[in-house]
């Protein structure tokens, strides 16, 4: 009998092919070592410039705040040296930057140059399947990056520190638009979600370039419309007609009324003061301290709408809960949409 009539033996069923999450990740990590390094190198480089930056910055502050009498004018100027000491990162803008540049150039490429240059039609023809291709991709990625950026966040918020110090006599609010989402768990929130949008519209476009901008756009306008619109209604502000607000509090809006609790428009509050010209300052502009007194010596009554700074930890964790939310879904729709693609 030879080999080519031996009776065939039938094949063992030997069940589904394991899913190899392990190699697959030895694979995400390979295409995406040279993202993961420049954001790396990004996050330690500026790691090291807050770190020099703030040693000065809370040396500086240590010192104003062991100046005594803390009402004298040599204290008086050594505080405001200090609150305009770098300017160029006072504010917290350049920071607030940051993750849409990581969703940007981390996120959009995930899948927009595999669409972009046919890879994926290699990579679907393996045992792995695309929708485990894809979901492995983005949930070790969505994992690494957030993870870096919560680490750099201890940083910053110990570099912010002495601007939120109760001695400080000007101190920031913890709401500050530039400042509340560099101190908390919403910094990596917020990462997660520009990976999460880039993601998305590298899967919408198939194009790296074109996903990188609309990357870029959404995070833009997303980040906007939470800092105007959304954030202030997280909680049911705060009523109160007290003029002598704590510093920390983040003023919604305000508003005049009458005794009888009738608003009052601006108009008639200038006619008001018009015939209080003692009330003017330098250049003929009314003293606001003293135009607020007067108005309320004369029957008028100002409520102010306001979030207490006590809210800023239920605030971080409001807006990152909505934010990983919003990341699922995006990155879940992202998936979907690599299932339906054909090849």
């Amino acid at each position: 009998m030879t080999a080519l009539t031996v009776p065939a033996r039938p094949v063992e069923d030997t069940g589904p092919r394991p899913v190899l999450w392990r190699r697959m990740a030895w694979v995400t990590w390979r295409q995406h070592r040279t993202a993961l390094a420049g954001v790396a190198a990004l996050l330690g480089a500026l790691a090291v410039g807050l770190w020099l930056i703030g040693l000065r910055l809370h040396h500086a502050y240590a010192a104003a705040a062991a100046c005594h009498p803390a009402a004298s004018a040599i204290c008086y100027d050594m505080f405001s040296s200090f609150n305009t000491m770098d300017g160029f990162l006072a504010t917290g803008v350049i920071l607030q930057i940051l993750p849409a540049l990581i969703g940007a150039f981390a996120g959009a490429p995930v899948l927009a140059r595999e669409m972009e240059t046919g890879t994926f039609r290699y990579v679907w023809t393996q045992g792995f399947g695309r929708w485990r291709w894809a979901l492995a991709k983005l949930v070790l990625l969505a994992v690494a990056l957030p993870a870096a950026v919560g680490l750099f966040t201890l940083l910053t918020s110990w570099y912010y520190e002495p601007y939120f110090a109760a001695g400080n006599p000007t101190p920031q609010t913890p709401f500050s638009p530039g400042l509340f989402g560099l101190r908390g768990p919403a910094f990596a929130a917020w990462t997660l979600a520009a990976f999460a949008i880039g993601a998305l519209a590298g899967m919408l476009t198939r194009r790296v370039v074109p996903a990188i901008a609309a990357t870029l756009a959404a995070y833009a306008g997303l980040a906007v419309a939470t800092g105007l619109y959304l954030r202030q209604h997280y909680l049911t502000p705060l009523l109160t007609s007290n003029p002598n607000l704590p510093g920390s509090a983040w003023v919604i809006s305000q508003q005049w009324q009458t005794k009888s609790g009738q608003p009052v428009s601006q108009s008639v509050l200038g006619q008001v003061l018009q015939g209080a010209p003692q009330l003017a300052g330098k250049g003929g502009v009314p003293n606001s301290p003293n135009v607020t007194q007067y108005l309320i010596q004369h029957g008028y009554t100002q409520w102010t709408s306001y979030q207490p700074g006590s809210r800023f930890w239920p605030f971080q964790w409001i807006e990152s809960g909505w934010l990983l939310a919003l990341s699922v879904l995006l990155i879940a729709a992202t998936v979907w949409l690599v299932r339906r693609r054909a090849a």
